[in-house]
């Protein structure tokens, strides 16, 4: 088995890494602090074909597979996890528009879509279905011209910014037969978005509910067939749950690289303290649990791009895995730098509250379980 990353996988983490450090990392603190990301920075985004990751190059895409994904979003959360989130959502958008939108929706909207010149949000979580999406009760009626919207979405990532939105709607049935996949564009009539939400972490994603009120959309507006949007929301999830974990695990990195740096400099009791063996042996620690997430992410990856039978379940182990380890670094690493890493100037704390909700979306830590449990009984 070899463990290697190839020539050109090292030249897109690179690539990734020297973007993101250029053109996020200065300026991270200061998104933050306004609660928004500068639109301009997309179209520089899409300029390196990172719109697009898993879009095939046949469509404009880049064409690459999970495991490249991956590294992509590795590399780009060691600048600021919440960008790097905020494009993961993006590309799983855009997978889903070109997997399965028809000729006409594709030909309209993905040229836009990758050059980020449109930014895409996903909305399936409502204020009374978060685990239990099936549960969805946005309500879209069929008119002569298409539909007509009726709900509210909630934690919508780039509610009330993003420029389209690609939406789970209930057409039919209850469960997850009724559920269909639509497009609804930024100023479409009866469109609007709450408040943005004051959160712990991704503070510079903007955060709102998207808000539908006899939402007239046209049919060609509908993402597939009538019935099969939540299969189309869950296939895009494993991907997703990839890139969140892969987030966690480019922040504890940079993290862990500033403690080491910060620990070489600090002295207490007449040496630095990286000379004392009890936090030597937290540093050890850290490297194995984060040289360990990292083989799992790209194995489950790697079974992902293999289109291997259990590729699901690894997909849920891995984001369960390398989340929380991310968090139990960033968290150790705030503790190490002490009183400094209460503040600000550190970068540490704000990792402490990026990370935190990555247990909680993409299906929370304990859906992550439930997912494992019944593929192990399952197969028993």
């Amino acid at each position: 088995m070899d463990f290697a990353l190839t020539e050109e996988q090292i030249a897109i983490f690179d690539m990734a890494y020297a973007f993101g450090q250029e053109q996020i990392a200065p300026f991270a603190r200061e998104w933050e602090a306004a609660g928004t990301i500068p639109k301009t920075l997309w179209p520089e985004v899409g300029a390196l074909g990172f719109a697009g990751l898993y879009v095939p190059e046949t469509s404009g895409g880049a064409g690459l597979g999970r495991l490249d994904a991956t590294l992509v979003f590795e590399a780009l959360s060691m600048a600021c996890p919440s960008v790097a989130a905020f494009l993961s959502i993006h590309n799983m958008c855009a997978k889903m528009i070109d997997s399965f939108g028809s000729d006409e929706m594709k030909a309209r909207v993905m040229p836009d879509v990758l050059t980020m010149q449109t930014v895409l949000s996903y909305c399936l979580t409502e204020p009374g279905s978060g685990s239990d999406a099936a549960a969805l009760r946005t309500k879209a009626e069929r008119t002569n011209e298409g539909y007509i919207l009726n709900g509210t979405k909630a934690f919508i990532s780039g509610g009330g910014y993003s420029d389209a939105y690609v939406c789970m709607v209930r057409t039919g049935e209850d469960g997850p037969k009724g559920v269909s996949t639509v497009l609804v564009e930024d100023g479409t009539d009866g469109l609007s978005f709450g408040a943005l939400e004051d959160k712990m972490g991704w503070r510079s994603q903007p955060t709102a509910q998207v808000q539908f009120d006899n939402c007239n959309i046209s049919s060609a507006n509908l993402v597939g067939e009538e019935g099969q949007g939540f299969k189309y929301a869950m296939m895009g999830l494993d991907g997703g749950r990839l890139n969140i974990a892969a987030c966690s695990l480019g922040a504890a990195q940079t993290a862990l690289n500033s403690t080491l740096l910060y620990m070489g400099e600090r002295k207490a009791f007449g040496q630095p303290i990286d000379q004392f063996q009890g936090l030597q042996f937290r540093l050890a620690d850290m490297e194995i649990e984060l040289q360990a997430a990292r083989t799992f992410l790209r194995q489950a990856a790697w079974k992902l791009d293999q289109g291997a039978p259990d590729a699901t379940k690894f997909c849920a182990m891995a984001k369960k895995f390398v989340t929380e380890a991310g968090s139990k670094v960033v968290d150790q690493c705030l503790q190490l730098h002490g009183g400094y890493g209460y503040l600000a100037d550190y970068g540490i704390e704000k990792l402490v509250r990026d990370l935190r909700v990555h247990q909680i979306l993409e299906g929370t830590n304990e859906i992550m379980r439930v997912i494992v449990a019944r593929d192990m009984l399952k197969n028993r």
